[in-house]
């Protein structure tokens, strides 16, 4: 109890970072179209997923998944039957944070799409998992 009293402050961040953590999980349990890093990965692997970058052209530019296909968000229900080659193989969606994906997946899903995963934290959350990025065009 005297550590407590002492540490008060660690121990406040402590609790308030697991219940965050607590709360991101118990709101993500639901969604199983949400895939970590290393998912989006073993996807690309073993079920040759395609992935969709759905960022604007600078953000594109500056690095993204290697092989990734740039489908911009703006024009993503324009453009989704450019994809229908790939609708029996699992499609990951990303951006920077997971948000504008989230989107896209919604759209591609009404487009007849079955196999679509949102690629959780988006390049940020790739980049710092240590995934490689490119900046080749595909």
């Amino acid at each position: 109890m005297e550590f407590l009293q002492q540490n008060l402050a660690w121990a406040a961040l402590a609790a308030v970072s697991g219940g965050w953590l607590l709360f991101d999980f118990v709101r993500n349990q639901g969604n199983k179209t949400l895939v970590s890093p290393t998912e989006a990965t073993m996807l690309i692997n073993r079920e040759d997923a395609i992935v969709v970058d759905v960022r604007d052209q600078g953000e594109y530019g500056k690095g993204h998944i290697p092989n990734a296909r740039h489908l911009p968000m703006a024009e993503i229900a324009r453009r989704a039957s450019e994809l229908d080659k790939f609708k029996s193989r699992p499609i990951i969606l990303c951006c920077a944070t997971g948000a504008r994906s989230g989107s896209a997946l919604a759209t591609l899903k009404k487009a007849g799409f079955e196999k679509l995963y949102n690629l959780r934290g988006g390049l940020i959350e790739w980049d710092k998992a240590g995934q490689p990025v490119s900046k080749k065009r595909k």
